[in-house]
């Protein structure tokens, strides 16, 4: 089988199957969005979904965070990983996207990688999510399924964006993200992956690995 059989396979049981895939974060607006994002780096969404209602309540936009303290802002994260590095970059991104960005998040990777905290993965997600823009954010379920896949043989993450833009067309990029996340997180995980439920099982390269 070429990749490029092999992309079509995937994307052609993910459209059938689950045409239309979202993200599990919990928000209303951009802003809530990058915030969510921000604070879901090394941390499951079910922690994050948990602690956002909160936090939006208290701090619903950019100026409002920007405009708090580190004291009032910890509290509401300090469950959540990082919590102390990932406070300064939430108040501090809200302060640039004031000054900026005329106090909208801005809607393009390269702007959104601008602010404190904000990395190319964060970037992909937020210009995806909300603009569908077509860009892949790579984080590690992604990274790992499109390796195992035979998708990309890439050693970094933007490696394997890379490949994964070469193969999958502009139309459902901003969707393919969700579908091998997804697929990570409950079928393709990391630890004992369920090879047994896996669609695509029969043809997987790293299935005997596993």
């Amino acid at each position: 089988m070429t990749k490029k059989e092999r992309f079509g396979r995937i994307l052609d049981w993910f459209q059938e199957n689950d045409p239309a895939p979202k993200t599990e974060l919990v928000y209303q607006t951009p802003f809530q969005l990058l915030v969510a994002v921000m604070l879901s780096a090394q941390c499951t969404d079910k922690r994050v979904n948990a602690v956002a209602p909160a936090l939006f309540e208290a701090f619903p936009t950019p100026e409002a965070l920007a405009e708090a303290t580190f004291d009032e802002v910890y509290p509401y994260v300090k469950s959540v990983s990082y919590p102390n590095s990932k406070t300064a970059h939430l108040i501090s991104a809200a302060k640039k996207i004031i000054s900026d960005f005329g106090g909208e998040v801005p809607s393009r990777t390269d702007q959104l990688m601008t602010l404190p905290g904000v990395g190319r993965k964060t970037a992909n997600v937020v210009t995806s999510v909300i603009w569908s823009e077509p860009v892949i954010a790579v984080d590690t379920h992604v990274f790992r399924v499109a390796r195992r896949l035979g998708l990309s043989m890439g050693t970094t993450p933007l490696a394997v964006e890379t490949d994964l833009e070469k193969g999958i067309p502009e139309g459902l990029r901003s969707r393919s993200h969700h579908w091998l996340l997804l697929h990570g997180r409950y079928i393709c995980t990391a630890r004992s992956p369920k090879c047994g439920k896996c669609q695509f099982a029969a043809w997987c390269p790293s299935k005997e690995d596993n």
